[in-house]
């Protein structure tokens, strides 16, 4: 059933003439698919909006062969395909109303980490912005050494914030434009390598895919929404890494930005976006750790006396008892799963739960017992 809908989900990416929105409002009507695939022509009648041409053109042979074709590649080569209803699927990407429906990924790193850090920046480093992504990533792994680093694998910052981390053994994974059929600039490819075996590659675009220039706006959607933060190191007054502080922005994520020299080129981006407060000013790993309250996370005492909790129902035991085997929390998806509660209840629950001071919400709907 599920690579059924991996299939279909797949399928709906291809459907000429219905783009990303009305996806998601299918699937918000239909519940899955698979629902919608295979029952395009009652929908049909159901669904304002979806006429029937756009209905004969879910589902056809042909499109459902190159998705196929698809997931074979996919296979053949290490690749994952996730879909929302996958528990590896980004959880923070899924709150997003823009979130891709199909998402290629091969590495090793947890994309629902419990803390996720977007670096971006111009394309033009200086030996100022080099410095800050050696220094800040150094000692962010010392204060969060289960950070992950999200960036775009783009010449400038992306690619000094990648080696950076892979130097300081921080898992990063670039989020590409392309296919994973390919690496784009090729000069780093040797750095894609790399982080496969320390973070990964994350793509929404098929194999086949060229870096077309609009693939590049759709990336950095991504780059900002898998993250809980995005800092700009480094940014001319116009550029992608202002196009992906803006989308971060308008995702209610928490935006940092380096300053610098009032008269530097590639400072006046991050300068601009601190004057209108569309980003906070940090100067180092400790005021960005800070500012987000994840030192007040370390500091939280482990230790509490499980039997001093109040009363529990059966099922807050079982979800309890789950939290106990791993400290460093759960994610919301696999409590659903290993619980076999639905996602609706299970959410009713963990708010319970919060209330009786058991557990603590974190970032990308983690949580973990007090």
């Amino acid at each position: 059933m599920k690579d059924e809908e991996r299939l279909y989900t797949l399928a709906l990416t291809r459907t000429p003439g219905l783009g990303l929105a009305g996806a998601h409002n299918l699937l918000k009507t239909a519940g899955s698919a698979a629902e919608i695939i295979l029952h395009a022509k009652e929908l049909a009648e159901e669904i304002p909006g979806l006429s029937p041409k756009l209905a004969g053109a879910l589902g056809k042979p042909d499109i459902l062969r190159i998705c196929e074709a698809e997931l074979q590649f996919a296979e053949k080569n290490g690749i994952r395909c996730l879909i929302p209803s996958d528990e590896a699927y980004p959880s923070r990407l899924r709150e997003c109303d823009d979130a891709p429906l199909a998402l290629f990924y091969k590495g090793n790193a947890d994309l629902n980490s419990l803390h996720i850090v977007s670096v971006v920046g111009t394309r033009n480093a200086t030996d100022y912005g080099k410095e800050i992504c050696r220094t800040f990533l150094h000692d962010l792994k010392e204060m969060l050494p289960d950070v992950l680093v999200v960036s775009g694998l783009a010449y400038g910052i992306d690619i000094h914030a990648h080696r950076a981390a892979l130097n300081h053994g921080i898992p990063t994974v670039g989020v590409l434009a392309h296919g994973l059929d390919r690496i784009y600039p090729a000069v780093h490819k040797h750095t894609a390598a790399e982080m496969l075996s320390c973070g990964g590659l994350l793509t929404e675009f098929p194999s086949g895919t060229n870096p077309d220039k609009q693939n590049f706006v759709k990336r950095n959607r991504i780059v900002a929404g898998i993250s809980d933060a995005t800092i700009v190191i480094e940014s001319a007054v116009k550029g992608g890494s202002l196009i992906t502080a803006e989308i971060a922005d308008s995702y209610q994520r928490d935006c940092f930005a380096f300053p610098g020299r009032i008269n530097d080129e590639y400072s006046a981006g991050c300068n601009e976006l601190i004057r209108q407060n569309k980003a906070t000013l940090v100067q180092n790993a400790e005021d960005f750790v800070k500012a987000m309250c994840w030192d007040v996370e370390n500091k939280v005492p482990r230790a509490i006396q499980r039997q001093l909790f109040p009363d529990l129902s059966e099922e807050e035991e079982r979800i309890v008892n789950l939290l106990k085997k791993q400290p460093e929390g759960k994610q919301i998806n696999t409590l659903v799963v290993e619980c076999n509660i639905a996602i609706n209840r299970m959410a009713g629950i963990l708010f319970e739960l919060e209330m009786k001071g058991v557990i603590k919400a974190l970032a990308g709907g983690v949580y973990r017992l007090l």
